[in-house]
């Protein structure tokens, strides 16, 4: 395993957003578990440098989205909104649409409760695992704040207008069960099984043809977001068609073997 930090942290405790590679699978971690993991400006602008790196990985498949310690994220340091932390800080939405748009398929691994801005950051994965009993809480009614425009169309697009309003107009915490029920939550599973468990989905996800389920990705999403480009989406169908993937699926569908994909 390679494991990339800042080297003038000097360990996980207050340190910024790291990034773990065990084969295929990637996992960004957030790692400030005293303040439950909260993301500083500077965090931001790591997070994507972070995301950039796993998109130039072509040997990277799968990336998992996790915190340390009880909590998934208290989202961003409400201290320093508005603070202006620099011209290289993206905006928080920024970050949370270039994990949208990541090549390879993504898992928010929720260790524990999210808030705020972090909520956006899970529904910006293609899949949500949460550690049962877990909570969410979307404040920004209560600090007058009026979220950013991706982050709303991403709720309505991931959970219909009316939990979508449920969860920014309320700003009331909600707890597991109805996190399953309105579609927030694909599974929950028990605390101490949540890294086994997510760790054979990715495992799951990474023996899938790379060409097929990048494309379709893609076209979900863009569909989902009613920006759909048909063109673009049959010309990956069309090129699937001629992929050494699909004629090594076919192969090992006859011959009752796992296949080999290698993404060509």
């Amino acid at each position: 395993m390679v494991v990339e930090r800042d080297p003038t942290t000097g360990g996980l405790e207050g340190a910024p957003p790291s990034l773990e590679v065990a084969g295929a699978v990637a996992t960004i971690r957030l790692n400030r578990p005293r303040h439950h993991n909260r993301l500083e400006p500077e965090d931001l602008l790591r997070l994507v440098r972070l995301l950039d790196a796993v998109e130039a990985d072509e040997a990277l498949r799968v990336l998992v989205f996790t915190g340390t310690g009880r909590s998934f994220s208290a989202g961003y340091n409400i201290g320093r909104l508005g603070e202006g932390a620099g011209p290289e800080i993206p905006e928080f939405g920024t970050v949370a649409d270039r994990l949208e748009r990541c090549r390879v398929p993504t898992i928010c691994a929720l260790n524990g409760s999210v808030y705020g801005g972090s909520v956006d950051l899970a529904m910006a994965a293609d899949f949500r695992i949460g550690a049962a009993g877990l909570s969410l809480t979307m404040p920004a009614a209560r600090l007058g704040l009026h979220y950013y425009p991706s982050g709303l169309q991403r709720a309505v697009a991931r959970l219909g207008p009316a939990a979508a309003k449920r969860l920014f107009l309320l700003a009331e915490p909600v707890g597991t069960e109805e996190l399953l029920r309105i579609g927030f939550l694909d599974e929950a599973v028990p605390a101490e099984t949540l890294k086994a468990h997510v760790a054979a989905r990715a495992t799951l996800l990474a023996e899938r043809a790379p060409l097929a389920v990048q494309g379709m990705k893609a076209a979900l999403n863009d569909f989902a977001r009613g920006a759909a480009n048909i063109a673009a989406i049959e010309a990956r169908h069309q090129q699937s068609q001629r992929s050494a993937d699909l004629a090594e699926g076919r192969a090992a569908w006859l011959e009752k073997r796992a296949p080999r994909f290698t993404g060509c």
